[in-house]
């Protein structure tokens, strides 16, 4: 058969883009009398495979076809994309090109022209393999038959067939599986499997999306039993041998007032005019080892997903708010970045080391941000007593450091983060997240630990998990440039590879402008997304040739796999012996770490939206000033103070609008609405279940 089969395949092609009909094919495989029993088996195998493709009775090898396979990842209402399975591109399917597909389906893609310069286009051939056909939705009568609106792949109802459906009615959220396949998405039929509850509570909503996201709710009964076994134990004295005692060190955690999984502090002393900087992280490979129950969660995990007021832990909480948090006052096993830095903030000299510690207090943003400015309170005086000369310090290496990022040429781009506030299960208000001085202070001492951990990996040439960001596409410089002439702002001369420093000045140049938040905006389009590698490709963004992350492995795995590769190498095993134990296990959290993370991103987003539409849903018909945040055909979208974004839809603007196909939309008298452009709206609908909220123009 193995021979049949490579005969055939050689055959088809050798006739490449003409194809073969099925007797053509029999005599140019030139099969034996004894081989020709098993041709037509062997055809329909790798038909079925997607090898080859049988087209108007001829047919082809895959590959000259010009056919690749991939897996269909999202589909929304009139779009989809489908990830290459040979190089991992992501392909953007158009609708009407999907051809019933699903997310998780194993297809074939053909590429089309491609309308964007965002990626290449394509359309879905054929289904060879069939995912799980789960998706979410409401449920609905549709002509007095149950049927389920998809939240995202259909327009209109998918009909349920009779038979074994879990008991809901009209109104609820649900899980649902397509039972039976369609050639297009209106001919799918399904049932329902699971009831979530009303599709008006954002809570409910939110679980409905990690569930059909894939990101892991519940720990199995061995991976929380592990947990509680560890937590129970506790810190045996033969645990500290052969760590560095600092437990009689000034160390602290600094963090939000909420957090509960602490799992970073810091120090800061000098020695003659250098800084002595240690970075203190929780020693969660300690507890966590390569193949464990609690292993194989982290891994499939990734990361931990934050939304509202709840987070989905990457670990059981037993040790991310337990044995592994930093808490004042206790005993615990860290993993310690020792960096030197010179009095310009230059880092000369770094070490690891295993260490115990015990945080004497656990800081506050809000509270350091206070002392910080001497507007400090008699109670937050009392609790960090002895500290503000080292809080002081640490303020001045800190602006060091950043005013070097600055020097460097990076990018300070600034986002508009939501903090959604709850009273109960009710959403009481959304306002902007801020950052004031002692968060920057803590992301330029956690850069610096990060740093040195990347050093060390490409300094030894060990097997890593990077923190990697790769330069901008070309093209993307060309929509930047174009968005900047239009708005009448200088053009940069952005040719050849862009450099860090040019896109700084374009943000420098915005700010406290009327654009400034639309070109942090766009500035941040132009540049190519941070992703997790296994090669140290430096990281654009930071302007870094060598860039990690360590600080965090309580709640991402890549930090978890480095402070394991970091491990063995401090307990004195050779560099040889980390790459022959290490190498694919670097490759296999590197590619894990990027699609977690991009999973847990687009999660939380569509957990918050919904959240948002539940606050604005109490604010329907009132009236709110906004700004122009984007414009596309479907209309204008508007951004209010809170952070809060709804759609003005271009039918509800009047006759005659169109999209410029850039940043305006405007209409034959020359009525424009341009990105930026401060506009008074009207909340008329906010739908909890698809955290959709439209809002209408108010009259002038």
């Amino acid at each position: 058969m193995n021979t049949v089969r490579k005969q055939i395949l050689q055959a088809a092609k050798r006739a490449g883009k003409k194809g073969l009909s099925r007797r053509e094919l029999l005599k140019k495989a030139k099969l034996t009398k004894k081989q020709q029993p098993f041709f037509s088996e062997t055809v329909k195998r790798l038909t079925a495979g997607g090898e080859l493709v049988e087209k108007k009775g001829r047919i082809y090898s895959a590959k000259q076809a010009g056919l690749h396979e991939a897996v269909v990842t999202r589909i929304h209402q009139t779009f989809g994309f489908a990830r290459q399975l040979d190089n991992d591109q992501e392909i953007f399917i158009p609708g009407k090109f999907l051809n019933g597909s699903l997310p998780g389906d194993k297809v074939q893609v053909r590429y089309i022209p491609a309308r964007h310069e965002d990626g290449p286009e394509g359309e879905v051939v054929s289904v060879l393999e069939y995912g799980s056909g789960e998706f979410v939705g409401v449920v609905v009568s549709d002509h007095g038959r149950m049927a389920v609106l998809p939240d995202t792949f259909a327009r209109f109802p998918i009909p349920v067939m009779k038979g074994k459906n879990t008991v809901c009615q009209a109104g609820d959220k649900v899980l649902a599986k397509v039972v039976l396949r369609g050639l297009h998405h209106a001919d799918h039929r399904c049932r329902v499997t699971e009831r979530f509850g009303d599709s008006q509570n954002p809570a409910v909503c939110a679980d409905a999306m990690l569930k059909i996201s894939g990101v892991p709710q519940m720990f199995s009964d061995e991976a929380l039993a592990q947990a509680q076994r560890l937590a129970a134990q506790g810190i045996l004295e033969e645990e500290f041998d052969n760590r560095l005692d600092l437990r009689s060190e000034l160390v602290f955690t600094i963090d939000s007032a909420d957090s509960k999984d602490l799992d970073d502090a810091v120090s800061l002393g000098r020695i003659g005019e250098d800084y002595q900087l240690g970075v203190h992280i929780a020693d969660v490979s300690h507890y966590v080892r390569k193949g464990s129950a609690l292993d194989r969660e982290a891994f499939a995990r990734g990361t931990s997903v934050y939304y509202a007021d709840r987070v989905i832990p990457m670990l059981p909480e037993a040790l991310s708010n337990g044995i592994c948090s930093l808490n004042p006052g206790e005993d615990r096993l860290a993993f310690s970045a020792l960096l030197t830095l010179s009095r310009t903030g230059e880092l000369v000299d770094f070490d690891f080391r295993k260490t115990v510690i015990r945080s004497r207090v656990k800081g506050v943003y809000s509270e350091i941000n206070r002392i910080l400015a001497h507007q400090e309170e008699e109670q937050i005086a009392r609790k960090y007593q002895g500290l503000s000369e080292t809080l002081f310090l640490m303020e001045q290496l800190a602006d060091i450091l950043h005013q070097n990022r600055i020097n460097r040429g990076a990018p300070e781009i600034e986002t508009r983060e939501s903090k959604i506030l709850m009273d109960g299960d009710d959403v009481a208000d959304i306002r902007p997240r801020t950052r004031g001085k002692s968060e920057r202070m803590i992301e330029e001492f956690m850069l610096m630990a990060n740093e040195a951990a990347a050093a060390l990996g490409r300094r030894l040439d060990l097997p890593f998990v990077y923190r990697v960001h790769e330069p901008p596409e070309p093209e993307k410089a060309d929509t930047l440039k174009e968005i900047l002439h239009t708005l009448g702002m200088p053009v940069p001369k952005l040719k050849g590879e862009i450099q860090p420093g040019q896109l700084a000045a374009v943000l420098k140049q915005a700010q406290g402008g009327k654009y400034d938040m639309l070109i942090n905006t766009y500035v941040l389009r132009t540049m190519s997304k941070a992703k997790y590698s296994d090669e140290p490709l430096g990281h654009f963004g930071l302007v870094l040739k060598d860039y990690a992350h360590f600080t965090s492995p309580i709640r991402r795995y890549p930090d978890l796999a480095i402070h394991r590769i970091l491990s063995t190498v401090v307990s004195g095993r050779t560099a040889d012996a980390v790459r022959r134990k290490y190498q694919k296990f670097a490759s296999d959290s590197a590619a894990q770490a990027t699609r977690t993370e991009l999973r847990a991103v687009q999660a939380e987003r569509d957990c918050e939206d919904c959240y948002k539409a539940a606050y604005m849903a109490k604010h329907l018909n009132e009236v709110f000033s906004g700004v122009i945040s984007s414009v596309a055909g479907q209309g204008i979208y508007v951004e209010l103070s809170n952070t809060v974004e709804g759609l003005v839809r271009t039918e509800s603007l009047g006759d005659g609008y169109a999209f410029d196909g850039l940043l305006s939309m405007r209409n034959a008298q020359g009525k424009t609405y341009r990105v930026g452009d401060e506009v008074r709206i009207i909340c008329i609908r906010a739908d909890v279940n698809s955290g959709q909220i439209d809002f209408e123009l108010a009259e002038s």
